[in-house]
């Protein structure tokens, strides 16, 4: 089967409930989110860090996967399918998908301050004095704004063994996310689905569906049955 790699944002989540912060001119509760998600704020003001993941967490244990995700999964009769997505929900697990790779970390899970290794599952809220084994603070299993991503390297190792890339409900506009598809065969398809596409690369032909990922998901099945 054919290699079919899934690069996912946030308006695959949105139409399950979740908060995006895309429309909404990048702010919670007045706090601007590149400020409130950085280790910078973290190690200043830690509660209002935590308070934010908190409030997310509780979100996402009250949703459930829509449609969109249900149909990636569809796709696994046909294709190898590799999920890189920017979302750090479990709704792409929960769905069914096997394969998963997530970018900017997940928000079940959390972390100890002094060793990145060191991971734990976590469902409840998460405080000041919430500590590892070793007694230091525990932190949300996410990438901030000004860190490292961990994973890209191996995300570029998917991407270059793509025969088709699909691309769902992101702007292309967070790095180095953003610069996958440079990595792309050129010879490899692109489907992008998102009600408000942004810019690609001219030089390659890309088939844009303009639609939520919803629709624009139960399309790209028919399509890439017949490919």
């Amino acid at each position: 089967m054919k290699n079919l790699v899934i690069l996912t944002g946030a308006g695959i989540s949105a139409e399950s409930g979740i908060q995006t912060f895309r429309d909404q001119n990048g702010l919670w509760e007045g706090h601007n989110i590149m400020q409130v998600a950085s280790q910078k704020i973290f190690k200043e003001n830690p509660a209002i860090v935590l308070d934010f993941y908190n409030k997310r967490r509780r979100q996402l244990l009250e949703v459930t996967p829509n449609s969109a995700h249900y149909n990636l999964v569809k796709l696994e009769e046909f294709y190898n399918v590799q999920i890189i997505t920017q979302n750090v929900d479990d709704l792409h697990e929960r769905a069914g998908s096997k394969h998963i790779l997530h970018l900017h970390g997940e928000l079940l899970k959390v972390r100890s301050t002094h060793n990145v290794n060191e991971i734990y599952n976590w469902n409840k809220d998460l405080y000041v004095g919430d500590v590892c084994k070793k007694g230091f603070q525990l932190r949300p299993h996410i990438v901030w704004f000004g860190e490292n991503v961990p994973l890209i390297e191996e995300a570029i190792k998917c991407i270059k063994n793509a025969a088709i890339f699909v691309i769902i409900g992101t702007s292309l506009k967070v790095y180095p996310a953003a610069n996958l598809i440079e990595y792309l065969d050129e010879e490899a398809p692109v489907y992008y689905i998102d009600p408000l596409p942004s810019p690609i690369n001219k030089q390659r032909q890309v088939k844009v569906l303009q639609q939520n990922a919803t629709e624009g998901t139960k399309a790209l099945v028919k399509i890439l049955q017949q490919v």
